[in-house]
């Protein structure tokens, strides 16, 4: 089981490049080294089953999460790559996509990125980033966030299935927006929803998750 994996949000040009380096780091080539380790022996027995725990945000990007979306699409397209090698060895691989998950992990990324810098972006985008994107992230969080435990309940059913899924969502709440992005390929439908959702009905969103 892979999990291990590090945040990052906020604006983009408010984030250093080493940063977004040791992100890859961790997130990518953490379990890129994992597989090179594991991979080769289940291969020589022919069985085994590696479970990646990624994000819902491998599958649609979401607005100041760039590079850590941008960390779980790289594993989400390296396992999907890989998977139909490893059927052939009877390897199976999963992946296990939460959405916000109640943890530490996420109360810590929050906090850093109330105290961080915004100067060196424009005052709109720190503006849209403070009091839109950290106010709506808290109530996402309070309404729809899992507990770690419930991740746990979720990864153990994909280890213990009898045929193992590549893909596995925790989040029912989160299905609509996986499929509205495969509905339309030109991707307008859902970046129209996604702006709306942001700059327009903002206050709706956060009356509904409430």
């Amino acid at each position: 089981v892979s999990n291990a994996g590090v945040g990052m949000a906020g604006p983009l040009e408010c984030q250093s490049l080493s940063a977004m380096q040791s992100l890859m780091d961790t997130n990518f080539f953490g379990l890129v080294r994992l597989v090179k380790e594991v991979l080769p022996d289940m291969k020589r027995r022919r069985g085994g089953h590696i479970v990646v725990i990624s994000s819902i945000m491998g599958l649609q990007g979401i607005v100041f999460n760039d590079i850590y979306s941008a960390s779980k699409f790289a594993v989400e397209g390296f396992c999907e790559s890989l998977v139909v090698q490893a059927l052939r060895f009877n390897v199976a691989i999963s992946l296990v996509e939460p959405g916000p998950v109640m943890t530490e992990f996420e109360t810590k990324l929050y906090e850093e990125a109330e105290r961080a810098d915004y100067s060196r972006t424009d005052p709109e985008t720190a503006e849209i980033f403070t009091n839109l994107y950290l106010r709506n992230s808290k109530d996402v969080f309070a309404s729809l966030g899992q507990t770690p435990e419930d991740i746990a309940e979720h990864t153990l059913r994909v280890i213990e299935a009898a045929r193992p899924p590549f893909r596995h969502q925790t989040n029912a709440a989160y299905t609509p927006m996986a499929a509205l992005k495969h509905a339309d390929p030109s991707g307008a439908l859902v970046t129209d929803a996604f702006y709306k959702l942001v700059f327009k009905y903002d206050a709706v969103l956060r009356l509904g998750l409430r």
